[in-house]
C-alpha cells in the first residue's frame, strides 16, 4: 500500500484508450479488469442505459419481476447448453457464493445429508469473499485468512511449465485426473467439484490441456458429484468460445458469468443452474427447500438491458469469429518475446495471454524484486501509452474482446518494449 502514494484519475476514455487528467492516452491492456467487450463509449450500449433509465432505474425482483431481466434469463439459458434458470446477482465473487450455496442446499432438499464436501483444483480463483476463497484457495491472496476458511478438498492441476521432473505433461494429466477419480471412489461425502471453465486466470493464465475438462466431467457424474463451473472470466469470448464450456464438452450442473456480461459497463453477474437442481427447490413454504440468497440489485433493469443489447451486438457483429480472428496476432509475437532475457514461458489461448518472467530460463525461478512487479509494470507502461497489470510474476495481456487487429499489435510491441525497460528494475 506504501508504494502507491498517488494514483493516475483516468476523467474519460473512447474505444480501446483511456485518458487521465494530465492528457495522457492509455491503451486499455486489462479490459478495465478483464470486463470490456467492446471498447469504452460504446454509442449502442450507452443508449441501452439512458434508454432504461427513462424508464424504471430499479425494482426489485423480491415478489416482483421486470421485462429487461426476464428477456435476459431467456437469452441466457438458450445460449447455455443444459441449463434451466437463472439466479442473478452483482458480481462474480456474489455468483459463486450462489453457486456453492445451491450445490449444497441441492443434495440437502432431496435428502442426501451426508453429501457436504467441496472438491476443487489447486491454484483455482474464484473471488474474495469467504466461501469463493474457500474453493479458490490461492495462499498468496489469502493466507491470513486460512484459520477463518472452510476445507475443502484440493486436487493438483497440470500447469505445462512447472511439471514435477519425473512426470511428461501427458503423466501428470493423468495422475491428476487419476487422483479425482481415487478421491471420488472413496468419498461418498462430496457434493461438488468446482472449477474455472477453460483456463485458471488469476492463478497464472494456465490454460488446461485438451480433453482435461471434459474428462473430469465425466469422473463427476460416473460418481454422482455437481460439476459448478466458473466462467466468469472465461466465458462470453475471453478465451474464443462463448460458452466455454461447450468447447470443452462438460455440460456442467451449475456455472457462473460476470465481467464481460453487460459489456463491462454495469456490475451484474447470474448462477444458471439445470432442471435438476431448479426441482429440488420447489416445495411447500414450510418444507424449507428456497434458497434463502438475495441482492438489493438482483436483477437491476439498467444492468439488464445494458447486457440484453450485448447479447445483440455479439450476434450482430459475429464477434466470436472476430476474436478467433484477431487473437492469431498473439501467435505472430511468440519467438520475439519468447526471447527477452526474463521471459520463461508464454501462455495463450483466445484474448488472453500470461508472460511469466523469471530470473533465470533454465532453473525457471520467479522473479521477486524488492518493489512490486505491478508497480514497476503499471509505471513502466505508462511511459509506453499503456495500461498493464500484472499477477505476482505474471504480465496479463487481456484487452478489450473488440480490439482491432492493428491496436493489438501496438498493445504487444509496446508490452515487449515496456518489459525490456523493466528489466533493470526487476532482475
Amino acid at each position: 500500500m506504501k508504494e502507491w502514494d498517488s494514483f493516475n484519475e483516468i476523467v474519460k476514455a473512447k474505444g480501446m484508450w483511456l485518458t487521465d487528467s494530465n492528457g495522457n492516452n492509455l491503451l486499455d491492456g486489462v479490459a478495465s479488469m478483464w470486463c470490456n467487450v467492446w471498447g469504452h463509449s460504446k454509442p449502442e450500449l450507452i443508449n441501452a442505459i439512458t434508454k432504461q433509465s427513462k424508464k424504471l432505474q430499479h425494482s426489485s425482483m423480491f415478489n416482483l419481476t421486470n421485462e429487461p431481466a426476464e428477456i435476459l434469463a431467456e437469452s441466457l439459458v438458450k445460449i447455455s447448453p443444459g441449463m434451466h434458470r437463472v439466479f442473478y446477482s452483482d458480481n462474480g465473487s456474489s455468483a459463486m457464493e450462489i453457486a456453492i450455496k445451491m450445490a449444497l442446499q441441492y443434495w440437502n432438499n432431496i435428502g442426501e445429508m451426508k453429501k457436504t464436501k467441496i472438491a476443487t483444483l489447486e491454484n483455482g480463483y474464484h473471488g474474495d469473499t469467504f466461501g469463493a476463497m474457500s474453493v479458490g484457495y490461492v495462499p498468496e491472496f489469502f493466507g491470513k485468512f486460512k484459520k477463518q476458511l472452510f476445507p475443502t478438498i484440493q486436487i493438483p492441476v497440470p500447469n505445462k511449465y512447472r511439471i514435477p521432473k519425473e512426470y511428461s505433461y501427458l503423466d501428470y494429466q493423468n495422475f491428476c485426473l487419476d487422483k479425482i477419480e481415487k478421491q471420488f471412489s472413496k468419498d461418498d461425502k462430496i457434493a461438488a467439484f468446482v472449477m474455472e471453465s477453460g483456463a485458471q486466470v488469476a492463478g497464472g493464465v494456465n490454460i488446461f490441456p485438451k480433453g482435461f475438462q471434459r474428462r473430469i466431467s465425466k469422473i463427476c457424474k460416473k460418481y454422482n458429484i455437481l460439476l459448478v463451473l466458473d466462467e466468469i472470466a472465461t466465458g462470453f469470448g475471453r478465451l474464443g468460445s462463448m460458452i466455454q464450456y461447450t468447447e470443452q464438452k462438460s455440460i456442467p450442473d451449475i456455472v457462473a458469468y460476470g465481467k464481460m456480461l453487460t459489456g463491462g459497463y454495469i456490475t451484474m453477474a447470474a448462477t444458471l443452474a439445470n432442471k435438476k437442481i431448479y426441482d429440488s427447490f420447489l416445495g411447500e413454504f414450510y418444507d424449507w427447500k428456497h434458497l434463502f440468497h438475495g441482492h438489493t440489485f438482483t436483477g437491476n433493469p439498467l444492468s439488464s438491458a445494458v447486457a440484453n443489447e450485448n447479447l445483440r451486438l455479439y450476434k450482430k457483429n459475429n464477434l466470436i469469429k472476430k476474436i478467433q480472428k484477431t487473437s492469431k496476432v498473439f501467435e505472430e509475437y511468440y519467438d520475439e518475446i519468447g526471447e527477452i532475457e526474463t521471459v520463461g514461458d508464454i501462455r495463450h489461448k483466445g484474448m488472453l495471454m500470461g508472460i511469466e518472467l523469471v530470473k533465470d530460463k533454465k532453473n525457471k525461478t520467479p522473479i521477486h524484486p524488492k518493489k512490486s512487479i505491478n508497480k514497476i509494470f503499471f509505471e513502466e507502461g505508462k511511459k509506453h501509452g499503456i495500461y498493464l497489470r500484472t499477477l505476482g510474476n505474471i504480465v496479463m495481456l487481456v484487452p478489450p474482446l473488440a480490439i482491432s487487429e492493428e491496436e493489438l499489435d501496438l498493445l504487444l510491441n509496446r508490452t515487449i518494449n515496456t518489459i525490456k525497460s523493466a528489466q533493470n528494475q526487476i532482475l
